[in-house]
């Protein structure tokens, strides 16, 4: 054994005896001494009981000693360094001016501060392990060198968010070697938007006071800035067509000055709502902007407020949202020319069906009727036909005319209001009779060219009265009005089997694009529908359809056919996102700035069939007023009709995707839209004000303490705890000597003759 080796030694115990025995024996050695102790009680000399019991407590202990077995642990030991972390703060925020109005940036005045104090980090590093990290809510180590001399400051603080209790922690837990941390240093704005989010909590307390040492902390922009945002935007993810929507905003300023705040609500750059709000310098002020959606869809909205001279962040002045309209309940009129058994049984289908509000007319008296009565002698009521047809009729999703001639009611002024009305989104039905179609003057007027097909030339039979058997087309086959039942076989056997039809109105030829599902079997267009403008339209040859329900009942199939077709027919009419040919949906809500947005389109033909090898062109609409809209071609459709649309990156705010399906020949195939958001995930620029008292009861938390930028870190209060490794160790005994056992026996010998001598043998 070298003694060279070790440079450090202690005591140690070598005995193989187990605990609980060692603990046994020094039991029955106490209770001896005690017993001995009471024997001596007798001895009047105070001095002679004295001696006798020391020499039996030495002796006692002597043996308690060897039973130890004791010894020398020689160590060879090293000294190990503590470890010191620095945290700079490399989030968003820290992109913000350090003061207001200055051009110079936080993470620009932080590089600075560390260019300033690369000499303090070496002399640091002479006594200290120094670990260098970059934080927002997780840690990446740093080069201190690199940090202070990239040209760019900005390109340091991308971090998404803050969370500076987190980035502690690891700090803490992260060290090498299991080296003792000395202590934290954090540079920082304080805008925090972890647990210290809302102030430091009992919670976020317990978790500083947990850290094995201090936190001195460098607050970076120290002063309050000038700025208005918009701090929560609350609305519902869907609301319904006609039903007044509510988005509620809530407004955060920070060193403005008292003013009237006016907050706007676009969609898509037209204004739907705003209202004006006061606001104190500091605080905060709520609004409710209300507005009712005319139509269905996905519509991209945009709340803003306006930028004023000095504030530090424009980006958080507006939110863009995108929110869906649907229908609650479709509305419906039907205008009805005289009751027949085909009104009675289409008027009770809508009236029982809970997603139909249905407002219908039948038509009883002309404008004409009974001229020489007053009104209110009258049990019957004009039909209210500038009510309906100007006032209200946007109101309605769908627009039935069932055995109807408008020309009694002069009704020709608001015939191309109909036709406007469906061009824009509308729907519109016709359904045959001895007044539709050619036989109700409907020949050259506007309601002609909406309908799918045109009417026949004057000097046609409007009707031809022969009973029909019906038959589907090839379209018919394949399109959801017609699919009474799941399965082509035995879809089109139901239909073979329901009833023959009286006759049929003369139908022309069906417009181009347009549809025909039923024929009768020479041929003859039953049913036809299609597309016009935005709207779609439905023409059926008959007043008959009451006999899929009523006499089909009597041949043991029952009404089904019947209500399966007409609701079909409406959810086909009023564009039932089910029924569509065209879906376009974005992969996500929102998408980061600098993200390509992603949507998966899925495109079938009129005749629904996949539309494969269809060109996509695709236009983008800003939200922003006075944007210009990008148009751009799009990817071809696979075989399965699919394909998917990758947007360039974006900057933030909301946008509307509209998607056209072309063939070849540069014919429209079918036509989409969607809404989605581009916004940064993180709240790190909703909020610019720095936060040097947070950053201060951090470190008071912890034991330690706010420093200044004049501050040097090397003469900071470390805490430089004691640690050393063990690199060899070797034990030597010390009891099994000579000169321990004479010691013991020469203490028994001059006990057992002092006893001898005064008389206790």
């Amino acid at each position: 054994m070298d003694p060279s080796l070790y440079n450090a030694w202690r005591f140690a115990s070598l005995t193989l005896l187990p605990e609980w025995a060692l603990v046994g024996l020094a039991g029955l050695l106490a209770l001896a001494l005690w017993w001995s102790f009471r024997g001596l009680k007798s001895e009047p000399k105070r001095a002679r009981r004295l001696v006798l019991f020391s020499l039996r407590t030495l002796v006692a202990l002597g043996i308690f000693a060897l039973l130890l077995e004791p010894g020398l642990e020689l160590r060879a030991e090293t000294r190990v360094r503590a470890r010191v972390a620095l945290l700079f703060d490399t989030s968003k925020s820290m992109r913000l001016p350090a003061t207001s109005g200055s051009p110079t940036s936080r993470i620009a005045e932080l590089q600075r501060w560390l260019k300033s104090q690369l000499p303090a980090i070496q002399e640091l590093a002479t006594r200290f392990q120094v670990d260098v990290y970059g934080f927002d809510k997780e840690l990446a180590p740093q080069d201190p060198q690199r940090l202070a001399t990239l040209p760019d400051a900005s390109a340091l603080a991308q971090g998404p968010t803050t969370d500076i209790v987190s980035a502690l922690q690891q700090a803490a837990q992260g060290g090498t070697g299991g080296r003792p941390l000395a202590g934290m240093l954090v540079v920082s704005d304080g805008t925090d938007h972890g647990d210290l989010e809302q102030g430091l909590s009992s919670s976020a307390r317990k978790d500083l006071e947990k850290l094995p040492a201090p936190v001195f902390a460098l607050p970076i922009g120290g002063e309050v800035q000038k700025d208005l945002a918009i701090d929560k935007l609350r609305v519902d993810d869907f609301a319904f067509v006609r039903s007044q929507v509510s988005v509620d905003v809530t407004l955060k300023a920070r060193a403005m000055p008292s003013l009237d705040v006016p907050v706007v609500l676009r969609r898509e750059g037209q204004v739907v709502a705003q209202k004006t709000v006061h606001l104190d310098g500091d605080g905060t002020a709520e609004v409710k902007l209300q507005f009712v959606p005319d139509r269905t869809g996905k519509f991209a909205f945009t709340v803003s407020v306006p930028v004023y001279e000095g504030e530090a962040v424009a980006e958080n002045n507006q939110k863009s949202f995108a929110l869906k309209i649907i229908r609650d309940r479709v509305r419906a009129l039907l205008v009805v020319g005289r009751p027949s058994w085909d009104v009675r049984f289409l008027r009770q289908l809508l009236k029982k069906d809970p997603n139909v509000d249905l407002i219908s007319f039948f038509i009883l008296r002309t404008p004409g009727d009974d001229a020489h009565s007053t009104q209110d002698e009258l049990s019957l009521i004009p039909f209210p036909t500038q009510e309906i047809f100007q006032e209200q009729l946007r109101t309605f999703d769908l627009v039935i005319f069932q055995n109807f001639n408008h020309r009694p009611y002069h009704m020709q002024m608001y015939l191309d209001g109909i036709a406007s009305y469906v061009r824009e989104g509308g729907a519109f039905a016709m359904i045959g009779g001895d007044q539709s179609f050619a036989a109700g003057d409907f020949a050259d007027t506007p309601i002609e060219s909406i309908l799918p097909v045109q009417l026949p030339m004057h000097g046609v039979p409007p009707i031809d009265e022969s009973p029909v058997s019906m038959k589907l087309t090839e379209a018919g086959r394949r399109h959801p009005i017609t699919e009474l039942l799941p399965g082509t076989a035995a879809n089109e056997a139901l239909w073979a089997r329901l009833p023959k039809l009286p006759g049929l109105n003369v139908l022309g030829i069906p417009r181009s694009g347009a549809r025909v599902l039923l024929s009768s079997n020479d041929d003859k267009p039953v049913l036809v529908v299609g597309e016009a403008g935005l709207g779609r339209s439905l023409a059926l040859a008959t007043d008959s359809s009451w006999m899929w329900s009523f006499l089909a009942a009597g041949q043991e199939l029952g009404p089904r056919a019947y209500e399966s077709f007409w609701h079909a027919a409406i959810r086909w009419l009023v564009r039932d996102p089910a029924l569509t040919p065209m879906r376009l949906l974005a992969e996500r809500q929102t998408f980061e700035p600098g993200e390509n947005p992603v949507l998966e389109a899925q495109v079938r033909g009129n005749d629904y069939t996949p539309a494969a090898g269809a060109q996509l062109v695709v236009q983008l609409i800003p939200s922003e007023p006075g944007a210009q809209r990008q148009v751009m071609q799009g990817p071809t459709t696979g075989q399965d009709g699919s394909a998917r649309i990758q947007l360039p990156p974006l900057a933030p705010g909301a946008y509307k995707v509209t998607a056209t399906a072309r063939k070849a020949d540069g014919s429209t195939i079918a036509e989409a839209e969607e809404a989605f958001v581009v916004a940064p995930s993180s709240l790190e620029l909703s909020d610019a004000a720095p936060r040097p008292d947070l950053l201060k009861q951090v470190a008071k938390a912890t034991g330690g303490r706010v420093v200044s930028a004049s501050d040097s870190i090397a003469n900071l209060p470390w805490r430089d705890p004691e640690r050393v490794e063990v690199g060899q160790r070797t034990t030597k005994p010390l009891w099994d000597t000579m000169s321990v056992l004479a010691v013991l026996c020469i203490l028994v010998a001059i006990e057992w003759s002092l006893r001898r001598r005064w008389g206790y043998a």
